[in-house]
């Protein structure tokens, strides 16, 4: 499709040091600080591992110790920040973005070369899918019907990279999911029959 005599020379090629828009991890905490969501992605130990092992992609999955001790150090960080603070800080090796949403805090964790706004703009899309699909999305949805939550976020995120794109597909997948949960539901199971 490239014409070098309507264009004059080949569109760049892409870099080798492109950032890899990796997230590493997605939380979803209440305004008093308890986990709604967590989801891990693979990433390198905080603590045990070496920088040699992760330059040879060799890392390792946080312990659930570690994950815990991680949780409660980003909300401590986040919690105590105003409404009129930036919804980017740094932790560790790894760029945190949030952003609060009523009674909720939504976060990622991303690589430090990352795009923030990127980040943040993932964040608009997962909480107007989750409005889209629970109505107006509330802590209680995200409580008693966790399992669907994180069936919408395992769609926008694939691997620990960003997944689909479209609220509507994203919905589509669950309504087909509700149906099919619906028409295997085992009837006569507490009826006796």
């Amino acid at each position: 499709w490239w014409s070098t005599k309507r264009w004059g020379r080949p569109p760049p090629r892409p870099s080798s040091h492109h950032p890899s828009n990796m997230i590493h991890f997605v939380l979803a905490y209440s305004r008093q600080g308890k986990v709604r969501i967590s989801k891990w992605y693979p990433m390198p130990s905080i603590a045990g591992s070496s920088r040699k092992e992760d330059m040879q992609g060799k890392g390792m999955l946080l312990s659930q110790k570690e994950k815990k001790k991680a949780i409660q150090e980003i909300a401590d960080m986040i919690l105590e920040r105003t409404n009129k603070m930036c919804n980017f800080l740094e932790w560790k090796d790894y760029n945190v973005v949030y952003k609060r949403f009523a009674g909720l805090y939504f976060i990622l964790g991303i690589d430090k070369e990352d795009n923030e706004l990127l980040a943040l703009e993932f964040i608009q899309h997962w909480v107007e899918t989750l409005d889209k699909y629970f109505g107006s999305v509330c802590e209680l949805d995200l409580i008693f019907h966790f399992h669907k939550a994180y069936f919408i976020l395992d769609e926008l995120v694939v691997g620990g990279h960003y997944g689909e794109p479209s609220k509507s597909v994203v919905c589509n997948s669950m309504e087909h999911q509700d149906e099919l949960a619906d028409s295997q539901s085992m009837p006569g199971i507490f009826s006796g029959s």
